[in-house]
Formats: structure tokens, C-alpha cells, sequence
């Protein structure tokens, strides 16, 4: 089991909010109202870690291990968007989000491959702990600086986490499940490390997820401003292709050293795809 390990190694470096964050050096006049409103979008985000937490629990039944896992990313995702709120609850009390705009982003996800999920939200860690670095450079005020790098360090150990289950899964249930688990991984892969050819956000939060409430199936389109994540990345903090290559190349780089190849782009990841299919084409 990988369960106690992750919890003997994520337990020691754990955060207190009351002490490791400093609140004391808050600078009112470092927070613009743009920046603020920023921040209960993004609080408002990190609380839907509560439907993927009853997708997760769903689709993984028969994997208590998994299961075991999802107490301690529920647990600190729910912390950041905790940590965000209490943010602004102390100095724009205004912006705190109301709880019946925190349960909006509570709905059902459709059932799902669960490999090809695992993969998804590797990924999605990747990029949000990218995205979050991008925003504690951006912002200048000092605490919400520092909040972003702390949740930021965050997602790049539940990423790891991830990639952990992702290893256990070519080696845990013989060849066939292996060869589904590096097609649904290869497959993941290629479409998460092509964001800069598509013009929406490639995050969990922003895709479509329940066929029968297309669509307003997006946790993104459920917030109070549904276009509030392009704007932030496009024009706030400026999520550009250089930072975009950076998600990517963390991507290729963790399934290079995961499938024992080499990847360098993404074309090299679909060639990969396509010659499992081929040798073995009912897995498709």
C-alpha cells in the first residue's frame, strides 16, 4: 500500500494556517480590487475538490489504497480553498463566497476510466502548481504571495502522489492492465500537453464532466463570472507559452521516466499512443 507512506511523508511537511502563514504583514495597499476578486474565484475552484472527492470514491471502489489517499487530498484542497477564504474573511470581507455559491460547484461527475482520471488530474496538479507560482509572482501584496507559493508546493506533492499510483498501476495487475494503464496515460497525456493549441484552460475544473447537465457541466461555468480563469491567465497572470512549455515539458518528462522511453514532444508521446494501438488494437 502506498497510503501510509504518503501520510508519513505529507504529515511532516504539512502547513499550519494560523502560524506559517503571515498575516501580520499584509499590506492593504499592495491588493488591488482586481487581485482580490481573483482570489474568491480561486477559493471558490479549490472547493469543487469535494464532487471530484465523491467521483474519485465512486469510480475507485475497488481500491482502498487509492480510496485511503483521497483523505489526504481532500484534506488539504479543501485547506487551500479554506486558507483563500479566511484570506479574505480578514481583509475583503466583502469577497468571501457565500456558501450557495461554494455548493454550486457541488454536482455529479459522470463515471469515468479511472486510469484515464488518475492521468487527468496528475496533470492537472502539474499545471495548477505552475499556475499558482505564476500567481504569487503576479500578485503584490505579501500574505497572498506567500499563501500561493505554499498551496502551490501543495500541488506539485499531489502531483507526485499521483505519479505514485500511476507506477503501481504498470506493475500491480500483470501486462493487460499495464498495457490499458500506458494507453490511458499516453492518450491523457497528449491532450494535456497540448494546451497551447486549444484555446480553453486544460484543468479538471474546466472541462465538461455530466452529459445530461451540458452545458453547465463545467465547474468553471458554475462560478459567480464563468469567464473569470481565461481572463486571469491570459491577462492577469499571464499565463504565456513559455510557462505553458513548462507545464508540457513536466508532463513529457514524468511519462518519459514513467513508460522508459524518451518524449520530448508531444508528437513523440501520439507516436508512442499510436504503436500501442497498434500491437495491441483492442484496447481502442
Amino acid at each position: 500500500m502506498l497510503y501510509p507512506e504518503l501520510f508519513k511523508s505529507m504529515e511532516a511537511v504539512r502547513w499550519n494556517m494560523d502560524t506559517d502563514i503571515p498575516w501580520d504583514d499584509f499590506d492593504a495597499a499592495k491588493l488591488s480590487d482586481e487581485q482580490a476578486y481573483t482570489i474568491k474565484m480561486n477559493a471558490i475552484t479549490e472547493w469543487a475538490a469535494l464532487p471530484a472527492t465523491e467521483m474519485f470514491l465512486r469510480d475507485n471502489r475497488g481500491d482502498s489504497d487509492f480510496c485511503a489517499f483521497m483523505s489526504i487530498w481532500f484534506f488539504e484542497e479543501q485547506k487551500h480553498s479554506l486558507a483563500l477564504i479566511e484570506y479574505l474573511r480578514r481583509f475583503r470581507p466583502e469577497l468571501v463566497p457565500s456558501e450557495e455559491e461554494l455548493h454550486k460547484v457541488r454536482f455529479d461527475f459522470d463515471p469515468a476510466p479511472a486510469l484515464e482520471t488518475l492521468m487527468l488530474h496528475f496533470c492537472g496538479e502539474v499545471r495548477l502548481n505552475h499556475w499558482y507560482r505564476r500567481a504569487s509572482e503576479w500578485h503584490t501584496e505579501p500574505v497572498i504571495k506567500a499563501i500561493y507559493r505554499i498551496i502551490s508546493q501543495d500541488e506539485a506533492r499531489h502531483a507526485g502522489a499521483y505519479l505514485r499510483y500511476m507506477k503501481r498501476a504498470l506493475v500491480s495487475r500483470g501486462s493487460d492492465w499495464a498495457r490499458q494503464a500506458r494507453l490511458a496515460f499516453s492518450k491523457i497525456g497528449v491532450l494535456m500537453a497540448s494546451a497551447h493549441r486549444t484555446p480553453q484552460a486544460l484543468h479538471p475544473t474546466n472541462l465538461h464532466v455530466n452529459k445530461s447537465l451540458y452545458p453547465d457541466d463545467t465547474v468553471q461555468c458554475r462560478l459567480p463570472t464563468p469567464g473569470w480563469l481565461e481572463n486571469w491567465l491570459d491577462n492577469q497572470i499571464c499565463f504565456d507559452n513559455v510557462w505553458e512549455n513548462k507545464v508540457s515539458s513536466r508532463i513529457l518528462h514524468n511519462l518519459s521516466l514513467l513508460m522508459d522511453s524518451t518524449f520530448d514532444t508531444v508528437q513523440d508521446l501520439n507516436r508512442y499512443r499510436k504503436s500501442l494501438l497498434r500491437e495491441a488494437p483492442a484496447l481502442a
